[in-house]
């Protein structure tokens, strides 16, 4: 069986960051081994992307070792690693974490590190669809993140805005549909009007389904939940004793995706920071100490290589 090869341009000739800030009643189910190579032309390890250690297990490469990213080893004169696989997640969500402190620890404010994580999400994006990943769920801007200065939050709403408009080109040529999750009217309103524009642009597209969390709480989606199933009960259209899991599922913000198979979060935090409460019951965590601007496609499939060595049971023997 012959996979796609697909060629990439060298690290250094990728284009300077730039744009936004960082930005369900199915059953759990991945997608089964996959593999996708990558060749490319000259190669250097990237600069702040982890430490070294001998590859992964179930990991095949195409150069002989020669170590740059964390887990994942390349020949600095030689193509990319070939990625194998055990299995895809089918769903992906990221907690998008450590901006600020990329950015403090460059000595550059807090607004140049929001739009280097806009490189990395151009580039796990681009990554989840080749890898075969179904869904991608980013948590770009929580219900929390409004308390945050006035002058930080105008800025993060004009760079997903610019973010929005600038890689709906990018996201047709891929085949993404873009979906959103949260309190939508909290947004401002050209900033709610782009996003709807791309929503609508790319309802067709038939590849990744990338979905971004925006003025999103995890606790008040449950609570909004449970106001609309009480409506549900006092207007007549639900009886009490009909209130399940499923039917919970059907009132929550994702009752139109399966609960995600695997959380990454970046930066090295150990908390899930309000996201996804319900929804991440059995999902899979991995957590990488890489800070969200210097997290590319290499750092994602090792997470996914991690992922396919784990076992998951749903407490079942």
């Amino acid at each position: 069986m012959k996979f796609p090869v697909l060629r990439v341009p060298p690290l250094q000739d990728l284009p300077a960051p730039a744009g936004l800030a960082t930005l369900a009643s199915f059953r759990h189910e991945s997608r089964p081994a996959a593999q996708v190579g990558i060749e490319g032309s000259r190669r250097t390890p990237c600069d702040g992307l982890g430490g070294y250690r001998e590859p992964e297990p179930g990991l095949r490469l195409s150069t002989r070792p020669a170590h740059g990213v964390r887990g994942l080893p390349f020949d600095a004169m030689s193509p990319a690693p070939v990625y194998k696989f055990g299995k895809i997640p089918k769903h992906v969500a990221i907690i998008m974490d450590g901006n600020g402190r990329w950015a403090k620890a460059k000595s550059m404010i807090r607004v140049q590190g929001h739009r280097a994580g806009a490189e990395s999400v151009r580039d796990v994006v681009k990554a989840a669809g080749e890898f075969g990943v179904k869904y991608l769920t980013l948590y770009a801007f929580s219900v929390e993140n409004w308390k945050r200065p006035k002058g930080e939050v105008s800025t993060l709403m004009g760079l997903l805005r610019n973010f929005l408009r600038d890689e709906l080109p990018e996201l047709m040529k891929n085949n993404v549909r873009l979906q959103a999750i949260g309190r939508l009217s909290d947004l401002p309103e050209n900033v709610r009007d782009q996003l709807h524009e791309c929503i609508r642009a790319t309802r067709e597209n038939t590849g990744l389904i990338l979905i971004l969390a925006l003025s999103y709480s995890g606790r008040v989606e449950i609570i909004e939940a449970v106001h609309s199933i009480m409506r549900e009960i006092k207007l007549g259209h639900l009886d009490s004793a009909q209130i399940d899991e499923q039917m919970f599922n059907h009132h929550l913000y994702t009752r139109y995706y399966p609960d995600p198979d695997l959380l990454i979060r970046t930066s090295g935090e150990m908390r899930l920071s309000n996201f996804l409460l319900w929804q991440l019951s059995y999902t899979e965590i991995y957590v990488t100490p890489t800070l969200w601007p210097d997290f590319r496609r290499q750092h994602f499939a090792e997470a996914l290589i991690d992922y396919g060595k784990r076992q998951r049971r749903f407490g079942l023997l």
